[in-house]
């Protein structure tokens, strides 16, 4: 009798190690398998979120920082007809000269510009509310 209850005890032990070593395994590769699919929908999201920041549209960003005497200026906005022209008047109405400009129109108009001022009392804030001002009555001319 002693003898059928340590078969039974050991059987037991070995079906016991046998289930957890199986229920590992399954738990490894269902794990696995997690991981590889966060993995492919993490990269996908990455391209999700490039791919929209590509295709967004800025309406309205003027940015404006204080470089020694002048200004970096950076605006971003939709297309539209002499949008240029208007921006480099509204530095002419400031007393801003531009002293080194870039301009892209490929999606939206972009400018930067590092303007130097004339007038040492004129701040971040007006030559930001002056550009914002500016893009917003030019901003009903779009061209295509």
């Amino acid at each position: 009798m002693a003898s059928m209850l340590q078969k039974r005890i050991a059987l037991r032990r070995k079906i016991h190690i046998l289930r957890a070593h199986t229920i590992s395994k399954s738990l490894k590769l269902k794990l696995e398998a997690f991981k590889r699919e966060y993995t492919n929908l993490m990269a996908i999201k990455r391209e999700y979120l490039k791919l929209m920041m590509q295709m967004k549209m800025p309406t309205k960003d003027v940015e404006v920082q204080k470089i020694g005497q002048g200004f970096l200026v950076r605006v971003n906005c939709e297309k539209g007809t002499d949008r240029l022209v208007t921006i480099l008047e509204a530095f002419d109405k400031m007393g801003l000269n531009v002293q080194q400009a870039r301009v892209s129109c490929s999606n939206v108009f972009a400018l930067e510009a590092i303007a130097a001022a004339q007038d040492q009392a004129l701040g971040v804030k007006e030559v930001t509310k002056a550009l914002l001002r500016t893009i917003e009555k030019n901003g009903g001319e779009t061209t295509h």
